[in-house]
Order: structure tokens, then C-alpha cells, then sequence
């Protein structure tokens, strides 16, 4: 089966606009795809970051992917940093990555300006990424529009490593995007997507009450000031929520609700939550079961570790040697 490779940063608990925009796809694909996930904690430390969660966050994020449908029978999960030769590629990798290719970068330039110093991992994160994709030789990445020009970098450094020690041989594939459903998913603020550090989600593990919680303050609709004020669903953020989640009867219902004002806004918000926290209880009682046995978890991820690992030596071994790089003595 063709390959893929696909990587999420360890923000924690998955939410849901990680579950819509991503994962419910990864779940899918592992049904007509050779599927390695990995949880990316080197690309979590490019920036600042609360180096004491750092590993909590990374085992909730794991967990969150096997509760969600990510199987280790039809898919091969790991960490990132458990695999030493991400690193090593990304490093080879830079020999032959423009400086100024880097520097284009639309998110490096929106992400440089948050700093008064600018750390190089900022700078060479997409060097990373395709070290990533490329160390598994993968034939396509599941991204969204903002992550194309990343996959065409890493399109370009293949082509020229192959060009400069590939000896004639396109040793490395120039992946293709596989581009997945726009799912751009609004904060509960209305401000922009959904993001942890806005902490504007709902994570799939809440509990109901503390679903009800962030759902209750929720910005909706901005012209329903009062209730008998009539509304438009398609402004709604909430209504775009009923969407994903709720029947679509329900769907139609909270549209001619809102146009007609024959309902308020707390009204719309406590039926998404039952909807919501209906669709989100299997992935919390998965979860449960995980946490109680830890060492499932533990040995889904060392064994995720240690198939990524023979497919990563098979494809460093080649390029140390096309390199020029001494082997190394065995000892």
C-alpha cells in the first residue's frame, strides 16, 4: 500500500478541532494506507514552552489518538523523539536547504515577530518536517492548505539530495499533499481557529460538566441581542458545530429556531452539548481503559518506536553512504 506520514504537536489533550480537522481523517485512511503516525515533540520545542508538561502533554496526546481510532494493528504510532534519526536526517538535510527558501516561509515570518530573538529551531522547523516525511520515504502527506508550502519545501530538498548523491537514483519520492476536507475550525471565542493556547476548545476527554462549562459563554451570533432578536445560523459558530455533530434533523431544526427567534441561544447550546457529549463518550471510556493500563500504552508506543526505527537506519544507512560518511565501527 502506498505510504503515509502524518505528525501532531503534543499541545496536550486532544480537542475537537484537532478530531474534526485531522484525526477523524487519520482513522479513515488507515483502512487503504501503509499509515505512520507520530506525536512530534521535537517540532513542540522550536518555541517557548513549559518544559515540565512537555512529556505529560506528550502521553495525553498519545492516548487522545488511540481513544480517538488510531489502531496499532492498522497504523504505527510513536514519538518523534524516540526515533534519534529524525534528527540525524534533518541535520544531513541542511546541507542542502537554501537559507533563503527557509526565510519565505509564510509561517517562520508570522512566528518570527512573537520573539525578540529568533531561535534557529524556528528557522529549520520545516527541515524537520521533511526529515520526517522523507526518513519513512512516504508517497503522501494528509495536510491542510496551511501546511502545503511546508510538504513543497520538503518536495524541493528531495529532489535535491537525489540530484547531488543519489548517483543517478531518485532514492527519495517527492510526496504528494493528500488534502483533506477544509474543516477550519472556529474557537469557542469566535476569534479564530480553535487552539489551546487561546483556550478556546472543547478537549474529547471533558467531562459533561465542564463541557457545559465552555459551551454556556460561547459566542453565537452577533445580531441575536435579545432572544426574540431573529438570528442567521450560517453566523453562528455554534450552528456550525450542530453541523459536525448533531442528527441532521437537528441540524434543520436549530436553523428554523434561530431565523424564527422561537428559541434563544441557550437553548441551541444545550442540545449541541448532548449531541456533542453523545458522540465524545466512547472516545472518554476508551480513554478510561487506557489510562488503567498504562503499560498497553507504553508498549504501543515502543513498538511504534521500533518498527519507525528499522525503516529509519534501512534509509540512514543509504544516505551516510551516499554522503560519504564513514560507517561506523561495530563493536
Amino acid at each position: 500500500m502506498p505510504r503515509i506520514f502524518s505528525g501532531i504537536q503534543p499541545s496536550g489533550e486532544l480537542h475537537i478541532g484537532n478530531w474534526l480537522g485531522a484525526v477523524q481523517n487519520w482513522v479513515r485512511l488507515q483502512d487503504s494506507y501503509d499509515c505512520i503516525y507520530c506525536v512530534v515533540d521535537l517540532h513542540a520545542i522550536t518555541g517557548k514552552y513549559d518544559a515540565e508538561s512537555l512529556s505529560r502533554r506528550t502521553w495525553d496526546m498519545a492516548v487522545g489518538l488511540l481513544a480517538a481510532g488510531i489502531d496499532p494493528g492498522r497504523a504505527t504510532l510513536f514519538v518523534q523523539s524516540h526515533v534519534p534519526e529524525h534528527s540525524e536526517l534533518q541535520w544531513l538535510f541542511n546541507t542542502v536547504t537554501p537559507i533563503g527558501e527557509l526565510e519565505r516561509m509564510t509561517q517562520f515570518k508570522d512566528k518570527a515577530t512573537r520573539f525578540e530573538s529568533v531561535p534557529a529551531g524556528l528557522l529549520t522547523y520545516p527541515v524537520l518536517m521533511a526529515a520526517d516525511i522523507l526518513l519513512y520515504r512516504a508517497d503522501l502527506v494528509p495536510v491542510g492548505e496551511d501546511q502545503v508550502q511546508h510538504l513543497e519545501l520538503a518536495r524541493e530538498i528531495s529532489r535535491k539530495w537525489n540530484a547531488e548523491f543519489g548517483r543517478g537514483m531518485d532514492y527519495f519520492p517527492e510526496p504528494k499533499p493528500l488534502l483533506t476536507e477544509a474543516k477550519r475550525i472556529v474557537g469557542l471565542d469566535g476569534q479564530g481557529k480553535m487552539s489551546k493556547s487561546l483556550g478556546n476548545t472543547i478537549g474529547l476527554l471533558e467531562p459533561p460538566e465542564d463541557v457545559w462549562a465552555k459551551l454556556r459563554p460561547a459566542k453565537t451570533d452577533p445580531a441575536r441581542v435579545r432572544r426574540q432578536d431573529p438570528g442567521t445560523p450560517e453566523h453562528c459558530n455554534i450552528y456550525s458545530l450542530h453541523r459536525y455533530f448533531s442528527p441532521p434533523g437537528t441540524v434543520e431544526t436549530v436553523a428554523g429556531n434561530c431565523r424564527g427567534a422561537l428559541w434563544g441561544c441557550l437553548d441551541c447550546k444545550q442540545v449541541l452539548a448532548q449531541h456533542l457529549n453523545t458522540a465524545l463518550a466512547p472516545i472518554r471510556d476508551r480513554a478510561a481503559e487506557l489510562e488503567a493500563h498504562q503499560g498497553r500504552v507504553q508498549q504501543i508506543l515502543g513498538d511504534g518506536a521500533s518498527r519507525a526505527r528499522r525503516i529509519a537506519r534501512e534509509t540512514l544507512a543509504f544516505v551516510r553512504e551516499h554522503m560519504g560518511l564513514l560507517p561506523p565501527t561495530t563493536t
